[in-house]
């Protein structure tokens, strides 16, 4: 899989997590950097995938791999 940059403007990084919103339930969704780019997400670093809020009564769900499945 070639590596993707990072969404945020100047941001040299390579993405490790997708970000994608779901406005009917006010909700962000972080999880692993998808198979493919999806227009209608974003693509983060690291750093800023940890650095990530949202607005005041929107809610923050972040699914996290903790190992590799084989």
């Amino acid at each position: 899989m070639l590596s993707r940059p990072c969404s945020r403007v100047a941001c040299p990084r390579d993405a490790v997590s997708t970000l994608t919103y779901v406005y009917a339930d006010s909700m962000a969704v972080l999880g692993p950097l998808s198979l493919n780019h999806e227009p209608h997400s974003y693509d983060l670093c690291a750093i800023h995938a940890e650095r990530l809020s949202a607005p005041q009564g929107w809610q923050i769900v972040r699914h996290e791999v903790f190992g590799e499945i084989k």
